[in-house]
């Protein structure tokens, strides 16, 4: 059964170290969505934006997910705003490697000094002498991967950041990226409703690499009326977005959900969702029927 939000329901979720050292409550939280519309410029609520990312840390999130595109920077800034001096159990982690030219626009640059200097700009934005984890947003076909990740080797071995992890890669491209250089993430997209990423989480779990759904909370034709996420829904009295965060929880020990909000409301719910135990026969029917 779904309880009542407790003080900190994000602990709920169990914990995971990332990288091996780093440990984090598995239910994080995406801050893409407390930009403006087409994740650009800035929200139109920034005060809004400022008490979400607040109430998400009074919840027991102490996983934060953002890049440097998101904005551009508008969400990096904003959570310096809201929560530095950091909390001591707090991890943010970052991305570069997609630019933007517009609302909407993303396009993938890999180039070294680029890396190099979005990642100067992060630590800068964010306010952190080393960042947790610093992932490579998309791989540009553009440029060696070799230099890609060297490039983020490097920054690792001067202290600037602690891990490196990956973003919408195969099962082949983290074999690659492995032999070049340690790798402890990977955010693809994945969620009840799209496990195309299935193979992926596999190779995560066989690893022990954190793997990071992006867009979790998706449930499509699953949460229609009389559909298999609301007759579940009713039984515990939770609602197809929490079931659908409870079955990404139960899904792998790997598993680290960021789902976004720019809502205190829905952040939450969403929160709420680590308190949810789904039997085993409701795990696989809803495995199952997606």
């Amino acid at each position: 059964m779904a309880t009542n939000i407790s003080e900190q329901p994000a602990k709920a979720s169990g914990t995971y170290r990332i990288g091996g050292d780093v440990t984090v409550n598995r239910l994080g939280y995406g801050a893409m969505q407390i930009t403006g519309p087409g994740v650009w410029g800035d929200p139109k609520d920034p005060a809004e934006a400022v008490r979400v990312l607040r109430r998400a840390v009074e919840l027991g999130v102490t996983f934060i997910d953002t890049a440097d595109s998101y904005g551009p920077f508008v969400s990096e800034l904003l959570i310096r705003e809201a929560l530095h001096p950091y909390a001591d159990d707090l991890v943010i982690a970052t991305k570069a490697g997609l630019t933007r030219s517009g609302p909407g626009d993303w396009r993938a640059v890999g180039r070294p000094e680029y890396l190099r200097q979005q990642c100067e700009l992060s630590l800068r934005h964010l306010g952190l002498d080393t960042i947790p984890l610093y992932q490579l947003h998309r791989i540009d076909s553009k440029v060696p991967l070799a230099d890609q990740l060297g490039e983020l080797a490097l920054l690792r071995q001067e202290g600037k950041i602690r891990h490196i992890g990956l973003s919408e890669v195969s099962v082949a491209q983290i074999e690659e990226s492995r032999k070049i250089t340690t790798i402890a993430s990977v955010q693809n997209l994945y969620n009840l409703a799209n496990r195309s990423a299935e193979d992926v989480l596999e190779y995560c779990e066989r690893n022990d690499l954190a793997f990071i759904p992006w867009f979790p909370i998706a449930t499509g034709e699953l949460a229609r009326p009389g559909g298999p996420l609301d007759a579940i829904s009713t039984a515990h009295g939770a609602s197809p977005a929490q079931l659908a965060l409870a079955w990404l929880l139960r899904r792998s020990p790997v598993m680290l959900p960021i789902p976004g909000t720019s809502s205190v409301a829905h952040l939450e719910e969403n929160v709420g969702a680590a308190d949810v135990r789904l039997t085993d026969d409701e795990f696989e029917s809803l495995a199952k029927a997606s």
